[in-house]
């Protein structure tokens, strides 16, 4: 039996949900689900340039956990990426809060 997925904290929600190649038809498009633990991670990692420790730490996870969930997160974005894929950011075992006092919500 598996260990139950613990709510990640997530404080940054998209801008937008759905993006697509462009000039391709939707209904022809196959979908890459990127959930909001694997969107915030990415931010933290990439944008925010955070390292895993801290980043782990604000999103209430292990290490490992986050480390794990970023790397999930890259996959999915190459998938949509290199395959044209449409990309759709929702979902997940998240925990949605506002960034603490003084942090710039982005």
């Amino acid at each position: 039996m598996t260990r139950p997925f613990k709510c990640r904290r997530v404080t940054s929600q998209p801008r937008a949900y759905y993006f697509k190649p462009r000039a391709v038809p939707l209904c022809e498009l196959e979908e890459t689900v990127l959930q909001l633990d694997e969107f915030q991670a990415l931010k933290y990692a990439e944008l925010d340039r955070k390292d895993q420790q801290t980043a782990a730490a604000v999103m209430k996870v292990s290490r490992q956990t986050f480390g794990n969930i970023l790397s999930s997160a890259r996959r999915k974005l190459a998938d949509a990426v290199v395959n044209g894929k449409a990309l759709k950011i929702e979902g997940g075992p998240v925990e949605l809060r506002r960034p603490p006092c003084g942090e710039k919500h982005k």
